[in-house]
């Protein structure tokens, strides 16, 4: 069943050509990617799709009733709203279904006769309406996806603008994927999220109910999730039935075939000029009418023939060649012993790890484990609690960050590199032509640059100053997949260090030689490739401590003991309270079957509220156990 089609969609900006004769098509449970160079128009269509943005030309349908679902790369929400409210937003209809139950609860209390009858049979249609759209439910579905993308407990109750970029992309598609939508449009769903979270993402979105467009340059996740590529070009869409690894073979096959079709048109073509010429010169020679006739019959054919364009496989890319550094020494940082604290919120303690000379180090763990605080304490950005850091010899620092903030952003690319690098105006728009910005690009105010351009921009004057050692974090997140190439074989390149932090696995696997893990507040070094890495931590999963005999001191023994005696009470208690859920569910369940039964309801009401003191009198005991 086709969900949505666009026929021969085209969008402008005034004069400004966005994308032309765009056609797509969506069927039911598809698993679909939308890849294309930045700036081809793909988030634009996500757009239009959800009715943001408007359209020329052509048509958009939608099967009758299909609930549409996005998720934006920016997110904007009311001040101190909490990230518990944010996902509970996805229950709307049933949360006010929730609050019309209270409210009738109320006037139960009060209610004789007749009135209470008939209170009681909105109550009971009330319940039915409840169970049927998943009222019951939904704390479990809140408590599965936030443990699926992470959300811990400790900051549900957060105001959203304090989270990081990346607990924000998690709560909002954690909304998102509770709303449950038939089209399930993401746009970059991978940028700021750790391994962990987007494997487990994979996972869902594979066995999700629905169908998903979706836009990401991470090839790995591209592979594990779609079944189908469309990829936006100059003239419109082509469309690959397979995952990303598919696609690049197929994209070469079809190039191939299209090159070969290029070289018989234009020996085609050079066959009858030679043959007009030859008629031509025959029919000079010999005074033949019928030679030139000929000539003239030919050139016919050769008007209505059609010539076909060079194919081009691939589009504009950034072009640069590796730089001649200045060798640092053999010991490019060490860091001893450092610490880092916000408050109640320990990020690690006594990480020590040394940097030598030409080694290619990514930083990995998951989201506010501290890896960003760990760049910007080597970087002098941020103080540490405790520990040293040090720099070796002849080192010269290159960083690039997450967020790119320049100084003046109201002056154009090509005064930004001549004022910052002292160059001519030659000079500067060579280097920027390295990085694509060519011919009027480079009269771009920096305010209007997007995030790939950005990083783009930063990574060419990181380039020219011919730095030593690269500090990286998130440097792909930006880049659409044919840069993210090129800069992958610029640092494999790079004949100086890398630190970096990445989630992107294909990057990953191309840059690194040692891996960096965060966990547990301290650090870990691997000396490996990530392949290897992988192997290695899944060998420790399955290894089986060693057991030691520990002599206990008699004092903690003594408290030991207290402790047991109290994991026993709370086990009772934990007990007696799934217990008392399991009757107040089972009481739920009646009253849903009963919901014409305005007697039989009120008696079930009546059970249900003496649970549920019950269970808050328990629940308060048990809270007090743990203190």
């Amino acid at each position: 069943m086709i969900e949505c089609s666009v026929n021969n969609i085209s969008k402008y900006y005034g004069s400004n050509k966005i994308f032309e004769n765009i056609s797509i098509e969506l069927k039911s449970n598809e698993k679909v990617g939308l890849i294309g160079q930045n700036g081809c128009g793909k988030t634009t269509i996500m757009k239009i799709l959800i009715g943001a943005e408007n359209y020329e030309g052509g048509s958009i349908n939608f099967r009758k009733g299909t609930k549409i679902g996005y998720l934006d790369q920016i997110f904007n929400c009311k001040p101190n709203t909490t990230v518990i409210e944010i996902l509970e937003e996805a229950f709307d209809d049933i949360y006010n279904l929730k609050r019309k139950m209270k409210e009738l609860e109320k006037q139960l209390k009060t209610l004789e006769g007749k009135a209470l009858d008939r209170v009681m049979k909105d109550y009971g249609h009330l319940i039915e309406k409840y169970e049927l759209q998943g009222g019951y439910e939904v704390e479990t579905n809140i408590n599965k996806i936030c443990q699926g993308l992470n959300i811990v407990d400790s900051y549900r109750k957060m105001p959203f603008e304090y989270l990081s970029g990346g607990e924000k992309t998690r709560v909002m598609l954690g909304r998102l994927l509770l709303e449950e939508p038939d089209i399930l449009l993401l746009d970059e769903p991978t940028n700021h999220l750790d391994i962990s979270s987007i494997e487990w993402l994979e996972d869902f979105l594979q066995s999700y109910k629905g169908t998903v467009l979706v836009i990401s340059h991470d090839r790995h996740f591209l592979d594990k999730v779609v079944e189908k590529v469309i990829e936006l070009t100059p003239t419109g869409t082509s469309v690959y039935d397979g995952n990303y690894s598919y696609y690049t073979i197929e994209k070469e096959r079809r190039f191939l075939l299209e090159y070969k079709a290029y070289e018989n048109n234009q020996k085609k073509v050079k066959e009858m000029e030679n043959q007009i010429q030859r008629y031509r010169i025959w029919g000079a020679m010999r005074d033949s009418e019928k030679m030139y006739k000929r000539a003239k019959e030919l050139e016919k054919r050769l008007e209505k023939l059609e010539v076909l364009d060079r194919p081009v496989l691939e589009n504009r890319k950034i072009r640069l060649s590796p730089q001649d550094t200045r060798r640092s020494g053999k010991i490019v940082l060490k860091i001893d012993k450092l610490s880092k604290s916000f408050g109640d919120k320990k990020l690690f303690t006594d990480l020590s790890f040394t940097v030598f000379y030409q080694d290619h180090i990514c930083i990995m763990g998951e989201n506010g484990s501290g890896k960003t605080t760990l760049l910007k304490i080597i970087l002098e950005e941020l103080q540490a609690d405790r520990g040293t850091v040090s720099l070796g010899a002849s080192v010269k620092v290159g960083y690039l960050p997450q967020n790119i903030v320049f100084e003046n952003e109201d002056m154009n690319l090509l005064e930004y590199f001549m004022d910052l690098h002292l160059v001519s105006e030659g000079e500067a728009r060579s280097e920027l032509a390295k990085m694509l910005f060519i011919k009027d690009d480079v009269y771009k105010k920096i305010s209007n640059l997007s995030g790939g351009e950005k990083s783009r921009l930063k990574l060419c004057s990181l380039i020219y100053e011919n730095v030593n050692f690269m500090i990286l974090d998130e440097p792909t997140n930006h880049l659409d997949i044919d840069s993210r190439e090129v800069l992958e074989e610029i640092l494999f390149h790079f004949k100086g260090t890398i630190l970096f932090v990445s989630h992107d696995r294909y990057f990953i696997r191309k840059i690194a030689n040692k891996i960096l893990v965060i966990e547990n507040y301290n650090g870990k070094l691997y000396p490996m490739s990530y392949e290897d890495y992988l192997e290695e931590r899944q060998k420790e999963k399955v290894e089986i401590p060693t057991k030691r005999e520990i002599k206990i001191p008699k004092e903690t023994q003594i408290k030991t003991t207290k402790k047991t005696i109290n994991q026993y009470k709370l086990a009772e208690v934990e007990k007696e309270l799934d217990l008392l859920e399991e009757n107040l569910n089972l009481v739920k369940e009646e009253m849903s079957l009963n919901n014409t039964d305005a007697e039989k309801l009120y008696e079930l009401y009546k059970e249900k509220e003496q649970i549920e003191i019950e269970y808050e009198e328990t629940f308060i005991y048990w809270e007090n156990l743990q203190k």
